[in-house]
């Protein structure tokens, strides 16, 4: 049988409320939820209630098929990434986080978050959206969003200040230098260098799937072709392009098909992304070089599969080297 104070407290939980809304009086009741026992007799006392609303750390936008975030381009696809954590004595736990990017995506006020894991340029966010696509039409330049994350006590924040970048310029090409890093300018060696310079940022995962930019092992193939030789890069394993296009060499490097990097030292690229640049340097030769002692200027046709970190397919159009025509490799 009940005690009569757990009696009272029932008859209370259930009679008070109706006492005050007939006073006009506003209330509210906590969530009964701690028990101390005293001897026979068990008291059970309203514990704190969560008043605080959750607060978003860290958010990003980024397209989808990517690995540079923070740029987006029109017609272009994204999703919209979050952190948050609800700071409640006890927490509730966050019911929902919405972003509004009407800004970026007409009548798009409050798109939802799903909890998750998920990782942009090796940063793990705890929330992201489904796929929302940029209006068709959106001038280039900085657009704001914002966020709302509300807990399962209705405790609501609004957070403002966040921006993503629209470009909706394609990259080109800027220059091409291959310059010797061996023991003889002219002859195709190991440690020569090929440096490829773009009008702005290339995201990494256009040129090789998973690549961040970091150093990384490749193939490059020197085709021979009598006097205008081609270089282009391939895979680690040889067996696929990257989209670096092909870079005529305009001059007499192999007498046969030439690979840098299937034996011996690997050959690699690295992406330094404040320069502009994917520098390839050759690994152990495989084939049969020549010493070219002319003076050339290489052109480099760049592939349209490449995207810069906004998404805008690469510019196919031609870079001829820069300066005037010298010794390559």
């Amino acid at each position: 049988m009940a005690s009569p104070r757990r009696r009272l407290a029932a008859v209370l939980a259930i009679a008070l409320p109706g006492f005050l809304v007939g006073l006009s009086v506003q209330f509210s009741l906590a969530v009964l939820a701690s028990s101390t026992a005293v001897g026979s007799n068990t008291f059970t006392t309203a514990a704190e209630w969560d008043t605080v609303a959750p607060t978003v750390s860290a958010t990003v936008i980024a397209k989808t098929g990517q690995y540079l975030a923070s740029y987006v381009k029109q017609g272009g696809s994204y999703y919209v990434y979050a952190s948050a954590t609800d700071a409640g004595t006890p927490t509730s736990g966050i019911a929902t986080i919405t972003a509004d990017v009407s800004a970026i995506t007409t009548g798009q006020t409050a798109v939802p978050l799903a909890a998750g894991s998920y990782t942009v340029e090796g940063v793990t966010y705890g929330y992201r959206s489904a796929s929302v696509t940029v209006d068709a039409s959106l001038s280039a330049g900085s657009k704001s969003y914002t966020l709302t994350s509300t807990d399962n006590w209705a405790n609501s924040r609004f957070q403002t200040g966040y921006t993503v970048t629209v470009d909706n310029t394609a990259a080109t090409g800027s220059d091409i230098q291959c310059v010797n890093g061996g023991a003889t300018v002219g002859t195709v060696e190991l440690g020569d260098v090929c440096t490829f310079t773009f009008s702005e940022i290339i995201d990494p995962e256009s040129i090789l799937a998973g690549w961040t930019g970091t150093s990384a092992n490749v193939v490059v193939r020197i085709t021979n072709t009598g006097s205008s030789d081609h270089l282009a890069v391939w895979n680690a394993a040889n067996t696929s392009q990257l989209n670096l296009g092909s870079v005529n060499m305009k001059g007499n490097y192999v007498t046969t098909d030439v690979t840098a990097g299937t034996i011996g030292t690997a050959s690699t690229m690295v992406l330094n992304a404040a320069a502009r640049t994917i520098t390839v340097t050759l690994g152990t030769i495989a084939g049969s070089v020549v010493n070219d002692s002319n003076n050339n200027t290489s052109a480099w046709s760049p592939s349209a599969s490449a995207f810069d970190r906004a998404g805008n397919a690469m510019s196919t159009t031609t870079a001829n080297e820069s300066g005037t025509a010298d010794k390559d490799f």
